[in-house]
């Protein structure tokens, strides 16, 4: 095995640990104290109308912050984007999930109400993403073109992974199945740097897909706007023009798509993408 790819495997591998680790950690210590009812600001209704925490999210926040941070093989500037990307748009999703509210749905609904002169929650997390997005992609773009394509591509990806977050896991799941191509091509290629950063959210989303599967948890958007985040800004560190159009050309579409029909009801109706959905969770008819 070259150099290059033995030591991108080794910085993909600590840093997947580190936010795994950390992810983990950040999960036990947040729900240790929860009440047994899971009563509070942090509980949400799921799809069955069950009670679950939204901790999820903050625990992956926090683990792929810890990550970003001390995974090897990143350059100060590269860390600097993750952590702003990350923690970033986290927190804005943070603050949609505590203040949120449910009059204005969807991007066009938020961007709607703000023509009309309404400061919805969902506004101040598309703009604030947004703002982040740009700043981390300034952080590690080649002139104001590049800056513009890579920052609407973080914010877009961050926007697009919440999408998903709909039912048990499927959010991580694609960004498993998105992402783990993402980091082969950069061991592949021999990019240390650029396997250190795929691994770090897919460290930390892999260990808390267990009880995301299970019902107990969900990402919200503080863990998904980070996660799709993360991942946007993998990518475009990694792609050329040509590969970062493709990609941010596909996430408004799919963004656009969402606003006119339901992902959920896609799936469900294709026999792979429902099994994929399916595997590791609980029966739908399940109570």
């Amino acid at each position: 095995m070259p150099a290059s790819r033995a030591r991108g495997l080794l910085y993909a591998l600590a840093g997947a640990a580190i936010g795994a680790a950390a992810a983990r950690a950040a999960y036990a210590a947040f729900t240790r104290n929860r009440p047994a009812d899971l009563s509070g600001r942090w509980t949400r209704k799921n799809h069955r109308g069950e009670p679950i925490t939204l901790l999820e999210g903050p625990a992956f926040v926090a683990g792929s912050s810890a990550a970003a941070a001390l995974a090897p093989g990143l350059t100060p500037r590269v860390r600097a984007a993750a952590l702003l990307a990350g923690a970033g748009s986290g927190a804005l999703g943070a603050y949609d999930d505590l203040y949120g509210t449910t009059s204005s749905k969807g991007f066009k609904g938020h961007l709607s109400a703000l023509g009309r002169g309404e400061v919805t929650s969902g506004a101040v997390k598309i703009l604030g993403i947004g703002a982040t997005g740009l700043g981390a992609a300034a952080l590690v773009s080649q002139g104001p073109a590049d800056t513009l394509v890579n920052g609407a591509t973080i914010a877009g990806t961050a926007n697009l992974a919440n999408l998903f977050d709909l039912r048990p896991g499927r959010a991580i799941k694609v960004a498993l199945l998105t992402g783990g191509p993402l980091l082969a091509a950069s061991l592949l290629r021999g990019s240390p740097a650029a396997a250190a950063l795929a691994a770090v959210p897919l460290g930390a989303a892999a260990a808390l897909l267990p009880d995301d599967l299970g019902e107990r948890a969900m990402l919200g958007d503080a863990g998904a706007n980070a996660l799709g985040a993360l991942l946007g800004l993998a990518a475009v560190t990694q792609l050329g023009r040509p590969g970062r159009y493709v990609l941010l050309g596909t996430v408004v579409a799919l963004t656009a798509a969402a606003e006119k029909i339901s992902f959920t009801k896609v799936i469900a109706g294709n026999p792979v993408l429902h099994r994929i959905d399916m595997l590791g969770r609980r029966p739908a008819d399940a109570v």
